[in-house]
């Protein structure tokens, strides 16, 4: 059996070798939170053993954020740094990478004011648009991975003793990054090889429609005629293949701007800017979404919903079964980047545009005018359960079981 070193050193190598795929000479930016410092070390260390030529990281201090958010005057969250845009920018020019290295407390920003959170979040989009668009279309490599915090392992532990509850969350960690039980990157190669099978079956289809039915759901998405269903798994156009997210469980493509009818339910919190948002249901005509009502967080969805003109609108339909290894492990997470691969979910804003036939080099204005949704934002939300059920529609009106009772019929 592995130790828990054993296992942090294979967690460092799946990210720099899989999630990276760090090639020799390049530069890495990490953004990560002080609470990573153990394990970021490994990281860096494995980076520069994989031929990195220098590894930049970026900490944050939880406790520095909340007093930023709390105590800083009102038009520091009209602006972002200069400094922090050309890092980014000049990491996309030579051809480096990004990682996330996520250990964030669900509850961080709970209490302040919602008008910070969203001018925060609306400057940073404006300034941020050259980097938005590398990451969007893959230009460059980069992937986002977590390991606990005390905090989080709090939230998502309650019951356990204190010393219990980052144990615990590092065990659950491990097991849906395949850690473990035997050859992480091997696993990991047959993994995408089966979501890669279930990306092709959906490309061969060619659905016109996708009709969500659920408690709380009645939904039609449209799909773009040159949609393109992808996996977690991509190329930069060198053709070096990295992983987004760690884990992934998810085949995605893009919706019809204007193609989406009905109303739909979360069926998991959605963590937003250090909030939760949760119960609640969007209705969309003609695209748009036209109601927002949320049992908790309502005026945060109002204002992230507000963020701009696309964020009204949908950019991504991802499929997820309902017994996979995160749902089956039955925790919530209470984070996104694991939340959203134990479920369904579609997501507000932003669209990505590799997931479209030719407009991967698109400018983002182009990608209005051949009907993919732009925005500022891009935030998942989780609505897939056991008693979810979708049928793909093609183009003549005839229809397929696509999902019955949460997972796949075909």
């Amino acid at each position: 059996m592995m130790t828990f070193q054993e296992k942090m050193e294979q967690y460092a190598e799946l990210t720099v070798h899989v999630g990276l795929n760090v090639q020799k000479g390049q530069i890495i930016l990490i953004n990560t939170t002080t609470d990573t410092v153990e394990f970021t070390r490994l990281v860096v260390k494995k980076a520069y053993e994989a031929g990195a030529k220098r590894v930049h990281v970026n900490y944050a201090d939880p406790v520095h954020t909340r007093d930023h958010y709390e105590l800083a005057p009102d038009e520091a969250f009209n602006e972002y740094p200069e400094w922090s845009v050309v890092q980014r920018d000049e990491i996309i020019k030579t051809g480096g990478s990004f990682l996330w290295i996520d250990a964030e407390d669900p509850d961080l920003l709970t209490g302040i004011p919602t008008k910070r959170l969203s001018d925060s979040q609306k400057s940073a989009g404006k300034a941020l648009e050259n980097y938005r668009q590398a990451v969007g279309s893959d230009k460059i490599a980069w992937s986002i991975i977590a390991i606990p915090s005390k905090k989080w392992a709090e939230k998502v532990f309650p019951d356990l003793e204190s010393d219990q509850q980052i144990e615990a969350l590092w065990n659950a960690i491990f097991k849906t990054v395949r850690i473990g039980e035997g050859d992480a990157v091997q696993k990991w190669t047959d993994h995408v090889e089966h979501l890669e099978t279930r990306a092709a079956q959906l490309n061969e289809k060619r659905f016109a429609k996708l009709h969500y039915t659920a408690p709380g759901t009645d939904l039609t998405i449209s799909l773009p005629e040159k949609h393109l269903w992808l996996t977690g798994a991509a190329k930069t156009p060198q053709g070096n293949s990295f992983i987004a997210n760690m884990p992934t469980e998810e085949v995605y493509t893009v919706p019809a701007k204007y193609g989406v009818e009905g109303f739909v339910r979360n069926t998991k919190p959605l963590v937003y800017q250090g909030n939760i948002i949760d119960d609640f249901t969007l209705t969309f005509e003609k695209g748009k979404i036209v109601k927002a009502e949320a049992g908790v967080g309502q005026e945060l969805l109002d204002e992230m919903i507000q963020s701009d003109e696309g964020a009204a609108y949908l950019g991504e339909v991802a499929l997820v079964p309902h017994e996979s290894p995160i749902s089956d492990a039955n925790i919530l997470f209470y984070n996104t980047l694991f939340d959203e691969n134990a479920s369904n979910h579609l997501a507000i804003g932003d669209s990505y545009p590799t997931c479209y036939e030719g407009a991967r080099d698109l400018e983002r204005t182009q990608l209005e005018s051949i009907g993919l949704n732009t925005s500022i934002v891009h935030e998942d939300f989780m609505i897939g359960s056991g008693e979810m059920s979708i049928d793909g529609i093609y183009e003549d009106g005839s229809s397929e079981p696509v999902f019955r009772n949460g997972n796949w019929a075909f």
